[in-house]
């Protein structure tokens, strides 16, 4: 008896470990800070977040249901390094969502990054983020900012880059080649489906090719109404060897009866050797209805003491033909709005678990 007992007992021990071992939860994080430096008609030196990645931490998780059919989940909290609050201003504001994967490819709900995330950020050789000539310096199109968000979008989100309130799906790869779209519901008072984010997307990457075409229409008939903008975003990348070619371009078309429309592209490349990478871009942000123009071009260097831990620094010349579009926010009283250039240079480390 009591032999059968212990082998019940072995048994359900057994049983349990499998269980587990059919699911999993990783947690992972970016600490990431940088000295700031900018020089127009006045001067600003600070202390920012988020220069190589957005500081956050997260809890990624997975559980294997059988058949090929699996659970994700991914919830994801920004956090300003510099000063302690959130980065996006709400608890899980980069990412929060759960979903189903299998053959069929994934479906996934909640807040999620559109096509235009990617778009704009794996394609640029300084992403699109607050600091060197990155993708964020296009947009300003009649105060819309397709990238590093602004008032007046469909899901109330501040931009399109990260979608509230969404669904999304994405196919399996078919040699290197997959396709998705995401919706955003609007749920605003009054708005019914004119207030929405509507995203279709198409990706391709095999061997040294990566290609992406990213459209978007965003909606919002609260509080304001008539207010449409769509915006197609195409960005490529090649690989050879040590040596990276990226580039791309962005059309935001403004269907409302403000009427401002827009373009920028960006093309640049890194290098890679040893445990250096040096990393340089041109970027230009054009509205149709003036010619107040802004472009930056930077290079930056980034060294990898570890797999985990990098220093990094950029040194970039933003031109501005028209009110100043430099991406990292202007402190009240330092830059005037005006025709400034603007001189930037950055130090910066960043570790991740």
């Amino acid at each position: 008896m009591a032999i059968k007992q212990i082998a019940l007992a072995a048994m359900t021990l057994a049983a349990a470990a499998a269980a587990n071992a059919q699911s999993s939860v990783t947690i992972y994080g970016v600490a990431d800070a940088f000295f700031q430096y900018a020089k127009a008609d006045k001067s600003v030196t600070r202390l920012q977040s988020g220069g190589l990645n957005g500081s956050r931490i997260g809890f990624r998780g997975t559980e294997d249901l059988g058949g090929g059919l699996r659970a994700i989940f991914t919830i994801e909290s920004g956090i300003n390094l510099d000063d302690g609050t959130n980065g996006q201003g709400a608890m899980w504001g980069r990412q929060a969502f759960v979903g189903l994967g299998g053959n069929f490819g994934t479906v996934t709900l909640g807040r999620q990054y559109s096509s235009l995330y990617f778009a704009s950020g794996d394609f640029s050789a300084f992403s699109n983020g607050t600091y060197g000539a990155s993708t964020a310096v296009i947009g300003g199109l009649g105060g819309y900012e397709p990238v590093r968000g602004s008032v007046n979008s469909g899901t109330g989100n501040s931009g399109p880059a990260r979608v509230n309130n969404s669904i999304k799906y994405e196919t399996p790869s078919f040699g290197g080649f997959k396709v998705g779209g995401l919706w955003g519901f609007g749920e605003a008072d009054g708005g019914n489906n004119k207030t929405r984010v509507a995203d279709l997307y198409a990706r391709y990457t095999s061997g040294p090719i990566d290609a992406m075409l990213s459209f978007i229409d965003d909606r919002a008939a609260a509080p304001t109404p008539d207010l449409e903008r769509r915006t197609i975003t195409a960005g490529a990348a090649y690989t050879l060897g040590a040596f990276r070619i990226l580039g791309g371009y962005m059309k935001v078309d403004d269907r409302s009866t403000n009427d401002v429309d827009g373009d920028g592209f960006w093309i640049g490349g890194d290098w890679r050797f040893g445990s250096n990478l040096l990393r340089a871009q041109y970027v230009a942000n054009q509205p149709d209805a003036d010619d107040r123009d802004t472009q930056a071009f930077g290079i930056g260097y980034q060294y990898d003491l570890s797999k985990r831990t990098a220093i990094y620094s950029s040194l970039t010349h933003f031109k501005n033909d028209g009110p100043t579009r430099w991406h990292s926010g202007v402190p009240a009283g330092n830059f005037t709005d005006g025709t400034d250039n603007v001189n930037e240079f950055v130090v910066g480390v960043r570790h991740s678990f």
